[in-house]
């Protein structure tokens, strides 16, 4: 009975032991499993941190490298050479770009595709091309002004090919003002004082209506003056507008003139009262001349005695530009005996006016050439019966001869209404700009 009860307790005994080992092993076994899956988490995470850096890196590599390759092309243009080919008498546009390009089918490639847009013959003396090369001398760019505004534009875009486009320039407007004492003439100290020639010329035009230059002009004269200028940013080329502010300041009084659109849409020239400053006729159809014979009985410097001088003489070098004294039509052109190369112009039933001794016509001007007033029509000579370069100048009224100086001639619009009252705010507007610009 002991013994059975022994080995009984011997078996119990195992048999826990075997339950209790296989117990724990399990338990074991599945806390390493866990803790592994943990590691392997972690492990897989700390990876993934890695590659990420990793990726982030070679995000900021790329980006560096793309701004590197956008900062290389900014240096490669501005690396490129500028060569400034200016077209002379006779020269192509096949001959000037001999020097930039080998290939005769490349050049042939690239004058069509100029011609398809601009006709290569039209290139004027003076014409600039501007042609761009890299360092090993491989033509890369033409650039061709069309006009002030606009460029045409050929770019290299691989081996042997080529793009054209027409290219709009940016335009910019300034307003410049100027205020002159006039020691010579409004010419002279109005160049000496930087204002362009154009101007110059605007200003003589504008104040030929009322002005005798040689005896109207006095020494400490003031003219004030403010224009438009324009240009663009890629050349600074430079173009003028129009005359915005006038006004000649003489002892007593003043010749004040303002530019307004009317309502016609013409940009003209009005006094503060709002009455227009253009006559129907100009007195002085030539620029910065000097009075040499006026009006009237005089002894002939060449027949030898007393003729009456049925016009007014302007001496000035030969080919001196002369005006349309006002709008109409030619009614005569060519050699007219002892006054040589003439110009006649009828401009209404009443009024012509006739240029006599010129040196040549204004190669747009014939026989029944409608003309605008200020125009060029032709240049000052010495033909027919005249002892040196002049202008002889007349007007006509209902086919008489009569003296341009003393000639009181109708004035033109007058504003009224709501087109006086804009012309006001716009006098003030006119003033204060010339003002400011002059001072800044």
């Amino acid at each position: 009975m002991y013994s059975l009860f022994n080995n009984l307790a011997k078996f119990i005994f195992i048999f826990s032991f075997l339950t209790l080992s296989i117990f724990y092993f399990y338990q074991g076994y599945n806390s390493l499993y866990k803790y592994n899956s943990i590691l392997k988490i972690n492990i897989n995470k700390s990876i993934l941190k890695k590659e990420n850096k990793i990726l982030k890196e070679n995000e900021k590599s790329n980006n560096i490298l793309d701004d590197k390759l956008t900062i290389n092309n900014k240096e490669l243009n501005a690396e490129l050479n500028e060569s400034v080919l200016i077209v002379k008498k006779n020269d192509t546009f096949s001959q000037l770009i001999n020097p930039f390009i080998e290939n005769n089918e490349e050049k042939q490639k690239i004058i069509k595709m100029i011609n398809d847009k601009f006709d290569l013959r039209k290139l004027n003396i003076g014409h600039k091309i501007y042609i761009f090369t890299n360092k090993t001398q491989e033509l890369i760019k033409i650039l061709i002004p069309l006009n002030f505004k606009t460029d045409l534009k050929i770019e290299k875009i691989s081996n042997n090919n080529f793009k054209s486009e027409i290219i709009e320039i940016p335009i910019y407007k300034e307003l410049v003002s100027n205020d002159v004492i006039i020691n010579y003439s409004i010419f002279r100290d109005g160049r000496d004082d930087n204002i362009p020639t154009s101007i110059l010329n605007d200003l003589i035009r504008l104040y030929s209506f009322d002005l005798d230059f040689q005896r109207d002009i006095k020494k400490g004269n003031k003219l004030q003056v403010m224009y438009e200028v324009f240009y663009n940013e890629n050349r600074r080329t430079v173009s003028y507008g129009n005359i915005i502010y006038t006004n000649i300041i003489f002892e007593k009084n003043d010749l004040e003139y303002f530019a307004f659109k009317t309502t016609e849409g013409y940009i003209d020239y009005f006094d503060r009262e709002g009455k227009n400053v253009k006559k129907a006729l100009m007195k002085t159809p030539i620029d910065g001349a000097k009075l040499s014979s006026t009006f009237g009985m005089r002894m002939h410097p060449i027949l030898g005695y007393n003729k009456m001088h049925r016009g007014i003489d302007f001496a000035a070098p030969i080919g001196t530009p002369i005006f349309a004294a006002g709008n109409g039509v030619v009614e005569y052109i060519g050699r007219n005996g002892a006054y040589g190369k003439y110009i006649r112009i009828r401009h209404n039933n009443s009024y012509k006016t006739a240029y006599a001794h010129l040196n040549g016509y204004q190669k747009d001007i014939s026989k029944g050439s409608k003309v605008k007033q200020g125009q060029i029509i032709g240049f000052v000579g010495s033909t027919g019966r005249s002892t040196g370069p002049h202008l002889h100048y007349e007007i006509i009224y209902q086919n008489k001869q009569i003296n341009p100086l003393t000639l009181k001639l109708p004035s033109g619009k007058k504003l009224e209404g709501n087109e006086l009252k804009e012309f006001k705010k716009i006098v003030k507007k006119r003033y204060s700009d010339f003002l400011f610009n002059l001072y800044e």
